[in-house]
C-alpha cells in the first residue's frame, strides 16, 4: 500500500467515494476533494482546498447549517461563534486612597461615578422594606457578636495565670536592670497578645455560629418571607424577548468532564421545552495544544449529538487577558447585548433545566435583581477526602447558605459560577480595572466574583442567594493537596480584594464580605500565633521564676494562678460554638428524614467520622494557609509543582514532601510540651498529633478505593448518590462515553489525521493577510518543527503552529507526502494509542 492509498484510507469516506479518488499523489487527492477547484502556488498548500470536504464527511451533522465561511484570504473557516455586535465595557480606575479622594474634593476635582442614581424613586421604595429589615438584622448580629466577644475575652483574662496587670507601672522600672524589667513584663506581654488574638478569633467563630443558627431556624420553619424564590410560582412561560447565554470559561480542563456536564445540562434544558431561550458559549483560554484539539473535537461531536447547530458556540482566545474575568468581559463586549441574562458555569458545573429556567423566572419577577446566586450541591466524587467534604457541604452547607441569606438578603455573595447575571448592568458597572501600584497586591484582580457583586450592588442592583432552588451541582477537589492549590489562589485574591474595602460607594455588607474573605485565610496565622504565644507563656511559666513583686514597697506578692475549672468552662463554650452548627444540621436531617443519607445510624456515624476528619485536617490547613498569607504579604512566589498522576491519589513521596515540615513541627512541639508539662500536652494533643499524622491522612484520604468502600457501606452518603437526579446520571453516562473516545497527543492527531487536521485548520485563530514577512515566518516555523523530533517540540511552539491554518495544512501535507524524510514524526504518530472510537468521526450518522 503506497502513501496515497494510506491517506485515502484515513479519510472518512464510503468505499465508493474512496474508489473515485485519484491514486497518483496526495496533492491530486486534495484537488479532487476541492469542489471549488482552487489552485495553489505551493504544493503543500493544497490541503487548504480540501478542508470543507474533509469536515463535511467527518461531521456532517455539525455542519448542517453552513457554519463554514471564507476568511479574507479565501480560506475555509469554521464559524464557531455568532456575529459579534460590540458593546463598550470599560472600568473606572480604582481610587483606594480615601485621603486622596478627600483632597480631590477640596480642590473641586471629585469625579461623579457612573453608578450614582441608577434606581428610580419607585424602585428604591420597592426595596425599602427588605433593606430596612436587613439593616436591623445586621445591627442585631453586630451587637450579639461584640457583646459575647467582650464577655468571653474578660472571662479569658481571669483564666490567665498572671494577674498583676494593675500593678505594672513602666515609670517604676526606670533605672532598673533591663533583664529584670523584661522578665517582669514578658508574661504580661504574652498574655496581652493572647487576649487580643482570642478576641479576634472568638468574634470570627461567633459570626459563623449565628449564621448557622439563623439558617437552622429558617430551614426548620420552612417559610422565608424574604426568600427570592418566593417571588415566582415556578411555571410561568419565559419571555421570548429575554434570551439567556450559558457561558463556560475553561482553561486546560478535563475535556471529557467539561463536555459531559455541558451535554447533560443542555439536554435537561431541552427537556423543559425552553431550549429556544438559551444559547451556550464555551469560552476557552486553554494553552495546552493537545487540550485545544480535544476541545474542538468535543465541540463538534456535541453539536452533532444534541442537534445544537446555531446554539452551542466555541471560542478560544488568542490573547488571554485577565484570566476568567477577562474571558467573561470579552464575551460581554462581543455578544453581551444580544442577551438579557447570562449564567456563568464552571468547568465542573452541572445545572438542571428546571433550575436554569427557574433562575430566569426569578430575574423576570425581580427586575431590580442584578445577580441571583444558586446554591450548588457538591457531588460526583469517589475519593475518601472528596466524599467526606461533599457530605459535609451537603449536611452543613444549607444552614450556612440560608443563614447568609437571612443576614444579607439582597446584598449577598456571588461565588463566580452557577449564578444568573443581568447582562446590561454587568457591562455598565462590573468591568474590573487593575489595582494600582506595584507588588503582590497590585495588578489584575484574582477573586473577581466578590468584587463584581460589590460593584453590582453599588450601582443599586440586588445580589441574592436562591438558597432553596434545587438542581445546581458542582464538584470538589479530589484530595487535600489539590484543595490547597486552589486555596493558594483564593487566599491571594481575597487579600487583594481588601484593598477595595474603603473604595467610595461600596455597601457596608460588601465591605464586610471583603473583610470575611480576608479573615477566612488570615484566621490561620492568627490561630497559629495564638497557639505559639500560649506555648511561649507555658515555657515562661515552667522555666522562669515568677515575679511576685512588681512595684517598690509592694506589701503582698502576686501569685500566679491556675484555674482549670474556668479554663474547662471556656473551652466547653468554645466547642459549643464550633460544633453546635454540626449538631443542628444533623438534627434537621433527623427531623426531615434520614433515608437519603443512609438511615439514622449511618448518617450519625458519618457525622462523627466527619468531625474527627475535620479535627485532623484543621491544623494542617492552618499551617498551609499561614504560609500562603505570609508569602502573599512578602511577595514570595509559592512554587507548587506536583508530579504527573494517573489518578487523584496522592503519592507517598509528594505527601512527605508537602507535609514533612508539619510532621517535624508536630514531633518537636509534642516532645517539648511533654518535657515541660504533660498537662499542657493534653490541651495541644488535637493540634500536634494532627500534624504528626498529616502525611498519612493526606495519602489515605486521597484513595478512591477507600472512598468507594465507604460508599458501599453507605457512609458519607448524600441524596445525590442515593437517588441521583437525571442530569447527574446523564453526566456520568456521557463522561464514560467521552473517556472511551479520548485522544492521546491531540496535536499529533491534528497534524496526521485528515479529519482532525481539517478541523484544526478551519478553527485556527491566526487569520492574517498574506505578506512576505508572514510567509518567511511560517516557513521557518514549519521547517524547524519538522527538522526536530516531536518530543522536542515544546508546548508554546506547538500552539503557534496550531493557531495558524496555513502551517497546519503544510505540516499535514509534508508528513504524508514524504514519510521517509520525516520518519521521526511518522514513527511517533504510529506509536500513539489509536483509539478507533476517537477517530471514527460522525460519518456513519450521515449515511
Amino acid at each position: 500500500m503506497n502513501k496515497t492509498t494510506e491517506y485515502i484510507d484515513a479519510l472518512l469516506l464510503s468505499e465508493r467515494e474512496k474508489a473515485a479518488l485519484p491514486k497518483t499523489d496526495i496533492r491530486a487527492v486534495h484537488q479532487a476533494l476541492d469542489a471549488e477547484h482552487r489552485t495553489y502556488s505551493r504544493e503543500d498548500d493544497s490541503p487548504q482546498g480540501s478542508v470543507k470536504a474533509r469536515l463535511e464527511h467527518a461531521w456532517p451533522d455539525s455542519l448542517a447549517k453552513g457554519q463554514l465561511i471564507k476568511d479574507d484570504e479565501g480560506r475555509d473557516q469554521l464559524q464557531a461563534m455568532p456575529k459579534a455586535t460590540r458593546s463598550s465595557m470599560f472600568p473606572d480606575p480604582w481610587r483606594t486612597n480615601p485621603v486622596g479622594r478627600f483632597w480631590d474634593r477640596l480642590r473641586g476635582r471629585d469625579v461623579t461615578p457612573r453608578y450614582v442614581s441608577r434606581l428610580t424613586k419607585e424602585e428604591q421604595a420597592s426595596e425599602q422594606k427588605w433593606r430596612t429589615v436587613g439593616t436591623i438584622r445586621r445591627y442585631i448580629l453586630l451587637i450579639l457578636t461584640l457583646a459575647q466577644t467582650v464577655v468571653a475575652t474578660w472571662y479569658m483574662k481571669t483564666i490567665l495565670p498572671y494577674q498583676g496587670w494593675a500593678l505594672i507601672n513602666p515609670m517604676d522600672m526606670v533605672g532598673q536592670d533591663i533583664w529584670v524589667s523584661f522578665m517582669q513584663l514578658l508574661p504580661y506581654m504574652l498574655q496581652t497578645g493572647i487576649l487580643i488574638l482570642f478576641a479576634v478569633l472568638f468574634c470570627w467563630v461567633l459570626a459563623g455560629f449565628w449564621t448557622a443558627l439563623m439558617g437552622f431556624l429558617q430551614l426548620l420553619i420552612g417559610r422565608d418571607k424574604y426568600s427570592i424564590s418566593a417571588s415566582t410560582v415556578g411555571d410561568e412561560p419565559l419571555n421570548p424577548e429575554h434570551r439567556t447565554a450559558l457561558i463556560m470559561p475553561i482553561c486546560n480542563e478535563d475535556v471529557s468532564r467539561v463536555f459531559a456536564g455541558l451535554r447533560a445540562t443542555w439536554e435537561s434544558v431541552k427537556a423543559t421545552g425552553n431550549a429556544a431561550h438559551f444559547d451556550v458559549y464555551i469560552l476557552s483560554d486553554s494553552y495546552n495544544p493537545d487540550i485545544c484539539v480535544a476541545e474542538q473535537k468535543a465541540w463538534m461531536e456535541l453539536i452533532a449529538e444534541v442537534q445544537g447547530e446555531g446554539q452551542i458556540f466555541y471560542r478560544r482566545r488568542r490573547r488571554r487577558m485577565k484570566r476568567k474575568s477577562g474571558n467573561i468581559d470579552d464575551f460581554c463586549r462581543r455578544w453581551g447585548n444580544q442577551y438579557s441574562y447570562m449564567v456563568v458555569l464552571d468547568a465542573d458545573s452541572v445545572m438542571s433545566g428546571e433550575c436554569l429556567s427557574g433562575l430566569v423566572r426569578l430575574m423576570e419577577a425581580n427586575p431590580n435583581a442584578g445577580i441571583i446566586q444558586s446554591s450548588p450541591k457538591a457531588s460526583g466524587m469517589d475519593t475518601l477526602y472528596a466524599r467526606c467534604q461533599q457530605f459535609a457541604t451537603r449536611v452543613y452547607g444549607p444552614l450556612f447558605t440560608a443563614g447568609l441569606h437571612f443576614w444579607q438578603l439582597g446584598e449577598s455573595h456571588y461565588w463566580g459560577h452557577n449564578a444568573i447575571i443581568r447582562v446590561k448592568p454587568f457591562i455598565e458597572h462590573c468591568a474590573l480595572a487593575p489595582l494600582p501600584g506595584e507588588g503582590s497586591f497590585a495588578g489584575s484582580i484574582l477573586s473577581h466574583d466578590f468584587v463584581e457583586a460589590a460593584l453590582m450592588r453599588r450601582a443599586g442592583w440586588g445580589v441574592w442567594i436562591a438558597y432553596d432552588l434545587p438542581g445546581s451541582y458542582e464538584e470538589l477537589p479530589p484530595n487535600l493537596l489539590d484543595e490547597l492549590k486552589r486555596d493558594r489562589r483564593w487566599c491571594h485574591g481575597n487579600l487583594m480584594n481588601f484593598r477595595l474595602f474603603l473604595v467610595k460607594g461600596m455597601h457596608p455588607v460588601h465591605r464586610a464580605v471583603f473583610l470575611t474573605g480576608v479573615m477566612s485565610y488570615l484566621s490561620a496565622p492568627l490561630w497559629f500565633m495564638f497557639l505559639a504565644l500560649s506555648t511561649a507563656l507555658q515555657v515562661v511559666h515552667a522555666l522562669t521564676e515568677p515575679q511576685y513583686f512588681l512595684q517598690p514597697r509592694q506589701l503582698f506578692p502576686v501569685w500566679p494562678q491556675w484555674r482549670p475549672e474556668l479554663a474547662i468552662a471556656l473551652f466547653a463554650s468554645t466547642m459549643v460554638l464550633l460544633f453546635l452548627p454540626k449538631l443542628l444540621s444533623i438534627m434537621l436531617i433527623w427531623c426531615k428524614g434520614t433515608k437519603e443519607y443512609g438511615g439514622f445510624w449511618r448518617v450519625t456515624l458519618s457525622l462523627l467520622l466527619e468531625v474527627l476528619f475535620s479535627v485532623l485536617l484543621a491544623p494542617v490547613r492552618m499551617l498551609f494557609h499561614t504560609v500562603f498569607v505570609v508569602s502573599a504579604f512578602l511577595g514570595w512566589e509559592v512554587v507548587w509543582n506536583s508530579p504527573q498522576r494517573d489518578d487523584d491519589s496522592t503519592p507517598w513521596g509528594e505527601a512527605f514532601m508537602r507535609h514533612g515540615s508539619q510532621l517535624l513541627l508536630g514531633l518537636v512541639w509534642a516532645v517539648g510540651m511533654a518535657w515541660l508539662d504533660l498537662r499542657f500536652l493534653f490541651w495541644l494533643a488535637p493540634i500536634v498529633f494532627s500534624l504528626i499524622l498529616s502525611p498519612f491522612v493526606s495519602v489515605i484520604s486521597s484513595r478512591s478505593t477507600v472512598g468507594l468502600r465507604t460508599k458501599r457501606w453507605k457512609l458519607f452518603l448524600i441524596p445525590e448518590e442515593y437517588s441521583p437526579p437525571q442530569v447527574l446520571v446523564d453526566t456520568d453516562k456521557y463522561l464514560e462515553m467521552n473517556r472511551r473516545r479520548i485522544l492521546d497527543d491531540g496535536f499529533m492527531h491534528a497534524v496526521f489525521n485528515p479529519s482532525l487536521n481539517a478541523l484544526a485548520t478551519a478553527m485556527a485563530t491566526a487569520r492574517h493577510r498574506a505578506s512576505k514577512v508572514l510567509e518567511i515566518a511560517r516557513d521557518r516555523h514549519v521547517e524547524q518543527a519538522l527538522n526536530e523530533t516531536p518530543e522536542k517540540l515544546n508546548r508554546d511552539r506547538r500552539l503557534v503552529l496550531l493557531s495558524d491554518p496555513v502551517t497546519m495544512a503544510r505540516l499535514h501535507y509534508r508528513v504524508w507526502n514524504a514519510p521517509e524524510r520525516y520518519s521521526s514524526w511518522v514513527n511517533h504518530y504510529q506509536s500513539l494509542v489509536m483509539n478507533p472510537q476517537a477517530l471514527q468521526g460522525r460519518a456513519s450518522s450521515a449515511r
